[in-house]
């Protein structure tokens, strides 16, 4: 370690008193709240708040509720991996929510959440929390939180076409514009309007029942997952 300024060593020292501090905190909610506020509070200071990614912090899994669409589906092989990944290595992402009156609404990550909802190993690794972070406080709303959603999947390449285009239904119906439309999602007007084609041929089958977003393609349990997950939602 390079020699440290008086300044510097201060930090370093207190930051030792605290973890020591909080090692000695009895119960693991309480441990795992304080470690969570005072990643906020060093979150606050940080050069890099302007990053939601800069404090991540471990929230109860039933208080954060899923959101009532989502552009991809997981198939079952898939689900499978993502299963054991996180069973084996643990969670490296963390979901992303949108906190909306109180209430905390996933934007990306929905599926990693259900892994801790549905997988008792890795529930009880997790003391029945997942890792959070909040999109920037400016980004609110149903509207932004559903241009979000889709952005997070279009950059990753995983969406589901006719599922997407119900949202970009929604964002019209709201009142959303052409350009704050291609802004938002990521899209070009040309994009935009191949979209607006497939949406008005999906509204032939409007009567169709669409898969919602806690649903995995190919799983035999979704009702009762659906039960499962909006436990005191």
């Amino acid at each position: 370690m390079n020699q440290l300024s008086e300044q510097e060593f201060a930090i370093y020292q207190a930051a030792k008193d605290l973890a020591e501090m909080i090692e000695a905190i009895e119960g693991v909610d309480t441990k795992i709240d304080t470690l969570n506020e005072v990643r906020r509070i060093l979150h606050e200071v940080s050069p890099m708040k302007h990053h939601p990614v800069d404090w991540v912090y471990w929230e109860r899994s039933n208080l954060v509720e899923s959101n009532e669409y989502n552009p991809n589906k997981v198939a079952p092989p898939e689900w499978t991996m993502l299963n054991q990944s996180i069973q084996q290595d643990g969670y490296t992402m963390s979901i992303v929510a949108s906190k909306e009156d109180g209430v905390i609404k996933i934007v990306d990550g929905f599926h990693r959440r259900l892994v801790e909802r549905t997988n008792k190993e890795v529930s009880e690794s997790t003391f029945g929390r997942v890792p959070l972070t909040q999109i920037r406080k400016e980004v609110s709303g149903k509207g932004d939180r559903m241009a979000s959603t889709i952005l997070h999947n279009r950059a990753r390449g995983s969406h589901n076409i006719e599922l997407m285009s119900q949202i970009v239904t929604e964002l019209v119906e709201m009142g959303k514009g052409d350009a704050w439309i291609c802004k938002h999602i990521g899209m070009s007007a040309d994009e935009l309007l191949r979209m607006k084609q497939i949406t008005g041929l999906a509204a032939l089958f409007r009567n169709e029942s669409f898969s919602q977003s806690w649903e995995v393609e190919g799983h035999e349990n979704g009702v009762e997952e659906m039960e499962f997950e909006n436990d005191g939602q």
